[in-house]
């Protein structure tokens, strides 16, 4: 496959679009749902936004590897260190991962606590008294943690990029013309 300056538009959509999406569920779980009891009845709300938006994700995430894998896309960018270099790419099939994961176990929480009813269906039955009896509720908690951490590497690589390095890496998750990339022969 060619290689281009840029990556799809599509995949720069859904790039900035899965991480305000991804950052927006981490808030609401973490500083939202963690923090309202199961008695409240204002949390049947949030949790029916936070399940919605996993779903979305889902859709979208899957969008996105199938469009990165029909699409050409640019060279990987050398930082001149191995380690991180061999990293890089393990981080990013580490967020589709952690992402299934992420959905696999909120969707299993779901349907063992009997949520689709409760939060989709308006059944009137009342939340579970705490999700932490589920050991699908305890992974989709760690899993967001590493998640979390793994955001924070990926905005630390993209500013080293950026500030450190100035090798234009940001340049090529953004709109602008796109085209092929020529490779000089070596002399």
């Amino acid at each position: 496959m060619q290689r281009v300056n840029r990556y799809h538009p599509i995949l720069v959509v859904l790039h900035w679009l899965l991480a305000a999406l991804i950052i927006a569920a981490l808030c609401i779980g973490f500083l939202s749902l963690a923090a309202t009891p199961n008695t409240d009845p204002g949390k049947i709300p949030v949790l029916r936004l936070h399940m919605a938006g996993g779903m979305l994700i889902l859709a979208l995430t899957v969008l996105r590897a199938v469009t990165r894998k029909f699409t050409a896309r640019p060279a990987p960018i050398a930082t001149g260190h191995r380690l991180a270099d061999s990293l890089a790419p393990l981080t990013h099939f580490s967020f589709y991962a952690l992402i299934l994961l992420m959905v696999g176990t909120g969707y299993a929480t779901g349907i063992i606590a009997g949520l689709p009813a409760i939060v989709f269906a308006n059944s009137g039955d009342p939340l579970p008294p705490s999700f932490d009896a589920y050991p699908t509720f305890t992974a989709h908690a760690y899993l967001a943690l590493a998640l979390l951490a793994l955001i924070v590497l990926h905005i630390a690589a993209a500013l080293y990029h950026h500030v450190v390095r100035k090798d234009g890496l940001l340049r090529r998750m953004a709109f602008g013309k796109r085209r092929v990339e020529t490779s000089v022969p070596a002399e």
